[in-house]
């Protein structure tokens, strides 16, 4: 992407995010979805924004995506969680293990809307750790038929197609290898329900779905048969590095927000921004918003990398120990940015009417999904040690 282009995009991102603030605020305090995120995304043609321009997409490189994740971020983490969704676990993975004509059939239509995407993993019994899922496959001509549930999705009760993950059924030993397949959610033996119980991102779609005998064409089978854990681990780097960047956004919300209420609220005779206390807050806020912005760049420049030599085993591990850095530390950075913004508002703060209460119940959840906190600190500790020390083996 050259420069040009990447200026338009994240114009084009700056005016979506602009036009889409009013719906998401009160779509929030009424907890519901919010359905323009979508009806927007598709007018300023933001639904495939790193997928190649042949497929409908804008062609955005991983830094520039990142970008535009951070900005989006800002409106909140429902808004772009949505986008990862889609995106960054959704097209991503079809785009670099899928093959032509998967291309053609899912990337196109989804970077203009016409169809939205969700990646199923999660599994009520199977979290942090995938090779504990139950859901199988077994082959029935010229179709698979998978059963199992997939729970926490993100899109999970929106999407039309979901890159699902699955075992053969009775397989035991090494013949037990994960395989990935692009599932389309239509027909009686696929059902899906949303999700309402959680403490935020309410204007985002949560869904559990279970398939029951689900037919999936053979050609289908994203990627080789077999090969599923790979593919479910090189998304995993994929997604942790848009919800870094999203975090990146809630932090310099945060911050825009507080500085604003911190020069117009008097308190003691005067703004509590001249108050000592309050700016201690202020400038943890900001160092926050600058290291997360300087590990997020890093990232995306060696995820960049990775996605042009994919053959590459050495950038490959580059860019998932430096994606890792960036997400356990700026999911941690934007739950304290904003509990800190919170906590300058006062009792303002603890209201879903204000954007900084709003960020705190959103931003929580970042620090499990696409990877606990833990789970990331396993993988940051082993590759410093070697891969003999890997705590799992």
């Amino acid at each position: 992407m050259n420069a040009e282009s990447s200026r338009q995009l994240l114009a084009d991102v700056d005016a979506y995010c602009q036009e889409l603030r009013p719906t998401e605020e009160l779509c929030y305090v009424e907890h519901r979805f919010n359905d323009q995120t979508i009806e927007l995304a598709k007018k300023y043609k933001l639904l495939g924004m790193p997928i190649p321009v042949e497929y409908g997409g804008r062609g955005a490189d991983a830094l520039t995506y990142a970008r535009a994740l951070a900005r989006i971020g800002r409106e909140g983490t429902g808004v772009r969680t949505f986008f990862s969704g889609q995106t960054s676990i959704g097209q991503y993975p079809i785009l670099r293990y899928g093959n032509a004509d998967q291309h053609r059939r899912y990337l196109t239509p989804s970077s203009r809307g016409d169809m939205i995407l969700a990646f199923g993993l999660t599994e009520p019994d199977a979290g942090s750790n995938p090779l504990e899922m139950t859901t199988t496959y077994r082959r029935d001509g010229n179709r698979f038929l998978l059963n199992g549930v997939k729970y926490l999705i993100s899109n999970g009760g929106i999407a039309n197609a979901v890159v699902a993950f699955g075992y053969p059924e009775g397989k035991t030993g090494k013949e037990r290898r994960m395989s990935a397949f692009i599932v389309e959610t239509s027909g009686a033996t696929f059902e899906a329900e949303d999700l309402h119980a959680k403490p935020g991102m309410f204007t985002a779609n949560t869904g559990m779905f279970q398939m029951t005998d689900h037919p999936v064409p053979a050609e289908n089978l994203l990627g080789e048969e077999g090969n599923g854990f790979r593919i479910a681990m090189g998304t995993l780097v994929s997604g942790r590095l848009s919800v870094a960047a999203g975090c990146l956004g809630v932090i310099e919300d945060c911050l825009d927000e507080t500085l604003s209420y911190a020069r117009t609220r008097i308190q003691h005779g005067k703004p509590i921004g001249k108050h000592q206390l309050v700016q201690e807050h202020i400038a943890e806020i900001e160092m926050a918003r600058a290291a997360s912005d300087a590990l997020v760049e890093r990232a995306a420049v060696a995820k960049g990398a990775s996605d042009a030599a994919p053959h590459d085993a050495e950038l490959a591990a580059r860019a998932d120990f430096l994606v890792a850095e960036a997400k356990f530390f700026a999911t941690n950075a934007a739950w304290e940015a904003a509990d800190r913004a919170v906590q300058v508002y006062g009792g303002r703060g603890w209201s879903e009417l204000y954007r900084v209460g709003r960020h705190l119940q959103d931003v929580r959840v970042c620090r499990i999904y696409e990877g606990t906190d833990e789970i990331m600190k396993l993988k940051i500790a082993s590759a410093l040690l070697g891969k003999d020390f890997a705590a799992f083996q």
